[in-house]
């Protein structure tokens, strides 16, 4: 069992998603808790995705990476991906901050160098924050999950799939 269990809300939001979607979106949640350890968790029920933001404090600005859930697939979205190395060519984006990788298995989720990227990206935030003599990830206990917005419209499954 995780010890960062997904909060209800999370599992509602979740539900209308085919199951390997939804345990996909749990198994990124998790291996992302695993890095961050305390941070802040701020779930979004979207018009197009669900969206679950891990940083410093509940301000979007605060994230430093994101799961977007998709039909067909989840986004590990890094908030400052623009400026991550990428030996390796997989982050997707052309924007001026955020890239993403791409995950539709748990094979591709189990890649050594998705937490690579992770942890890589976790490490940019802590010293771009000391940089500006900030703190990165404040003295929390654990994860504080909190639901940011609820879109009535969506452009994404909506009727509850079975379990």
């Amino acid at each position: 069992m995780s010890p960062h269990p997904p909060p209800a809300s999370l599992i509602k939001f979740l539900e209308p998603y085919d199951r390997a979607i939804r345990n996909l979106a749990l198994e990124m949640r998790s291996l992302v808790l695993d890095e961050m350890t305390s941070c802040y968790e701020n779930i979004y029920d979207a018009y197009s995705a669900v969206a679950i933001g891990y940083g410093s404090s509940d301000r979007l600005q605060d994230c430093i990476f994101h799961i977007a859930v998709y039909t067909n697939h989840v986004n590990l979205g890094f908030n400052q991906g623009a400026t991550l190395d990428d030996p390796l060519g997989i982050l997707k984006g052309a924007g001026k901050q955020i890239r993403h990788i791409t995950i539709k298995t748990s094979a591709d989720l189990a890649r050594p160098e998705i937490r690579a990227y992770v942890r890589r990206a976790r490490k940019l935030a802590i010293d771009d924050a000391r940089k500006l003599g900030e703190t990165a990830l404040r003295d929390i206990d654990g994860v504080v999950s909190t639901v940011k917005a609820v879109y009535a419209k969506k452009r994404r499954p909506t009727q509850s799939r079975p379990h």
